[in-house]
Parts: C-alpha cells; structure tokens; sequence
C-alpha cells in the first residue's frame, strides 16, 4: 500500500488474483497518460464542433480528467517527444535500472473465442459492486514501463520503476483524487475541476465515470458497435483500437459483471485477437493472456488472467515484432507498459484505503 492513505474504512473490495509495458512512445506510462487525455479530449471537442450535433462520448484511451489548473501542457503523438512546463522534457527521472524484458509467450491464432467465453461466463458470476451514496471508487494498481530517455543527444532506454497507483472517484465522476510516485507528490492531486474551456467535464467512452457505465448496453453486438463508432479515426486502426479501448476498461474502472461479461464477448468478435500460453502480470502473478498485435509498431497488447478462476489481473505491452521506439531501442521481448489491478472497492472518502 503507498504511504500517506492508511485510515482502513470499506466495503466491497475486490482484490485481482512480472514484469513490465507503453505504446510506442518516449514518455514513461503515467506522463504519458496525462499528455494523451487532453489530446483526446480535444479530439473529442473538435469533432462535436465540426459535426454540429450532440456531444458524443468516444471511447478513447485510459483518461483521467484533469482540472486545467494541473493539467501538464503538450502535444502527443506516438514516437513524439512532449514539452513540459519549466521547459523539462516528458522523460521521467526516476526512471533508471534495467530494461524489463520478458519471454515472449506462444500464440494460438483459434483459442480467443473459446477461452473468452470461459472468462465471460465466469465474470458474469462475480458479485455486483455495491456501494453507498457518498462513497468512492477507489482502484490500486502496480504498474512499471519501459521507454526511451534522451539527454542531450543520447537516447537510452531505461525503466520506469514498479511503483503503486491509487484512484478515487465519485461514481458520477465529478470528484475524484489521484496519488501516483513520479506523477504527483505524496498527499497526491485532485482530480475535480473544470476543463480548459472552463466546462465541467462530462463523462465518455474514453473517460467513463462508474454512472455512466452503468449506462452502457450489455448485448456484446451493440457494445462493439458502439465503440467502432465512437473511436473511429483513433489508434493505429480500428480492431486495434476497439482492443485498447476493451482492455483500458479493465483495468481504469470497475465495470459491473453483467457489462464486464459483454466486454469479453465483443471482445472476441474482434478480428485479430488471439490467445497466449503464458503472461505474467507486473505483481508477478502468471496466468493465460487474451491479445492483440497492433499492425504498427509490432507491440501486443495482452489481457492476463488466472488459469484456474478467469479472474482478470492485469495488463502489458510487449514488443514482440521487429525493433521499436526511437533508433529501434526497443527490441523484442520488452515490455513497454505492464499494470496489474491490486484492488477495486467502495470507500468512504478520498485518500481513505481498504
């Protein structure tokens, strides 16, 4: 458990049953994030303005929705490197150690649909969050990367250490608090407050509040319809997206069984998606992966469960075809982003822990 929140009061934890993942990018994980939301947020504003209709809500990429008065300023695209304030660049200095590397597991090209209908069944299971009026969500992860730093003119590539990320959210997603090592201070960052242009921010796909998930249809055909639709024009092509997209769910929010179980059924009617012997989550628990490749980059996307219950653990990113990163650092075998979900409870205030 990180420092600092350590008055016990909950109900409803849920805990998921080594190694480490990030698209390819030279900013570590969480930065990374930061950089990505306000991008596509104002994707997301651009493309209701152009449209002249009602705002949609695009299922984008793991987004945390930052009051403008802490949000970090810059530009992303892949391979780009991001201008921080104070003129520091987007590398994180924490960042030293060894490269996180990792076997690559064997894929079997016919197991997704079958394997994923045994996880959905068993998700359908899982007893239902229930919280109180007033409460939080609060979701812990474990999450290390890999990315390439550049000083001056050498660029190197270099690790992200294993450190914990703790969210709070109001399910309505108005309120919310974050504490992350290398993104925030100790006592951590609030995450209420306006966007740029001094609006609420409104809940969508790519930052869903726990309400406006509840909100989502559970018929697997209409769920993927919805996020081919929404996320079109983003990512490195559209299975892959809707892929992301399924797999940020996972691990960012705390979706109900009956939804979580339709996510893995989209899931399969994914072109693409393949099964993998073995993966191990960044808490070091090994288990059996559901996966995608990306037709850029050569980096792929697992989804680890535990062999036995089904239950999902975690999430990496491995490149595993040809070199990536800036001057091809990134080899074969590394992880670019791992994040294995710790715990996921109600609670009764920001800061406050199971």
């Amino acid at each position: 458990m990180n420092p600092e929140p350590n008055q016990p009061r909950t109900a409803n934890r849920q805990e998921s049953g080594d190694l480490p993942a990030i698209e390819e990018r030279e900013l570590p994980p969480g930065r990374h994030q930061f950089h990505k939301e306000r991008l596509m947020n104002r994707i997301h504003e651009d493309r209701i303005a152009t449209a002249a209709r009602p705002a949609r809500n695009p299922f984008l990429r793991k987004a945390i929705l930052l009051p403008a008065a802490t949000a970090l300023a810059g530009a992303l695209a892949v391979g780009a490197l991001v201008v921080l304030p104070g003129g520091a660049n987007g590398t994180d200095d924490r960042a030293t150690g060894p490269v996180l590397t990792t076997t690559i597991g064997t894929v079997n090209e016919h197991g997704a649909p079958g394997l994923l209908d045994r996880i959905s069944l068993a998700a359908a299971e899982v007893d239902a969050p229930k919280g109180r009026a007033g409460q939080y969500i609060y979701i812990e992860t474990r999450a290390a990367g890999t990315h390439v730093k550049t000083v001056g003119d050498k660029s190197t590539l270099v690790s992200q250490p294993l450190h914990t990320r703790q969210t709070w959210r109001s399910p309505d997603g108005l309120k919310g608090w974050l504490i992350e090592p290398g993104n925030t201070g100790p006592e951590g960052i609030t995450l209420e407050g306006r966007d740029e242009q001094g609006n609420i921010p409104k809940p969508h796909l790519g930052a869903p509040s726990h309400d406006y998930l509840a909100a989502l249809p559970t018929d697997p055909d209409a769920l993927l319809r919805k996020i081919y639709k929404e996320t079109e024009g983003q990512g490195s092509g559209k299975d892959q997206q809707a892929f992301t997209t399924i797999g940020d769910l996972l691990v960012e929010s705390w979706p109900s069984p009956e939804l979580t179980a339709a996510l893995y059924r989209a899931a399969a009617k994914i072109p693409g998606v393949v099964t993998v012997d073995s993966a191990t989550d960044a808490a070091g628990r090994k288990g059996v992966a559901v996966a995608r490749l990306s037709e850029v980059g050569g980096q792929r996307t697992e989804w680890i469960f535990d062999s036995k219950t089904y239950a999902f653990l975690g999430e990496r990113t491995v490149q595993v075809k040809g070199d990536g990163g800036e001057g091809g650092l990134i080899k074969p075998g590394t992880v670019v982003h791992t994040a294995a979900v710790m715990a996921r409870a109600f609670v009764d205030d920001v800061k406050v822990t199971p």
